[in-house]
């Protein structure tokens, strides 16, 4: 199974390339830039690339393909004031890395899985989809936006033998977010490796009757 891992350099990403490295399976690994990298890995492959831009999507699909499996987990958190002062900035960088990368890399994909009548696309998005939350409106948004995206695709796709899929975790376990949130319970967070298990599952065999699906993974959250 060939996978494309988009954000595979990130807390998430890493856990999700060992985790599909360990299936068998062959992965390409997209992110801005990668500092630390798998080790040596035959079936492993980093690609650097800016995936707001249409174009360097378009390139790690060719290079990636035939792409059997893509795992979107490029994201983004950002906000932390009322509506009435959430800048235009701010609203569109969610917009742009919580729903536009998402559109770019499908439509990318796309072609080539609905030539093979074959494909797993599966994306990250957020507790916050469906439950936002006070203050981040932008990123409860982009992420309820996401969501909506993948059901539509998955009621396009539903004849292709394709399907698309949501995982929607609380906070994930990360360095970043450890020290983001110090005096949280971590042992309530849910983990990397957990999302990587369910993620690896929805790209199966096994998952093909799952299509248009908002999962949730929120650990011990409540």
């Amino acid at each position: 199974m060939v996978t494309l891992i988009t954000g595979a350099n990130g807390g998430l990403g890493r856990a999700v390339v060992h985790t599909f490295l360990a299936s068998g399976a062959t992965v390409f690994g997209a992110d801005l830039a990668w500092k630390q990298k798998p080790a040596d890995n035959p079936r492993f492959h980093s690609i650097e690339a800016n995936l707001s831009e249409p174009a360097d999507c378009e390139r790690v699909a060719k290079q990636a393909a035939p792409v059997d499996a893509l795992v979107h987990l490029v994201g983004g958190f950002g906000g932390g004031k009322p509506i009435a002062e959430t800048r235009d900035e701010v609203w569109g960088q969610m917009m742009n890395m919580n729903l536009g990368a998402a559109l770019m890399m499908f439509r990318a994909v796309l072609p080539q899985m609905l030539e093979r009548k074959r494909g797993r696309i599966v994306a990250i998005g957020s507790r916050a989809a469906v439950e936002p939350i006070a203050n981040f409106a932008a990123y409860s948004v982009s992420k309820a936006a996401l969501v909506a995206l993948v059901k539509t695709l998955a009621l396009e796709v539903a004849d292709s033998g394709i399907t698309a899929n949501v995982v929607l975790p609380s906070v994930i376990d990360t360095p970043a977010n450890r020290a983001a949130m110090p005096d949280s319970d971590f042992s309530k967070w849910v983990t990397p490796e957990s999302i990587a298990k369910l993620l690896l599952w929805l790209v199966s065999d096994e998952a093909g009757d799952v299509n248009g699906a908002a999962i949730p993974i929120y650990g011990r959250m409540r």
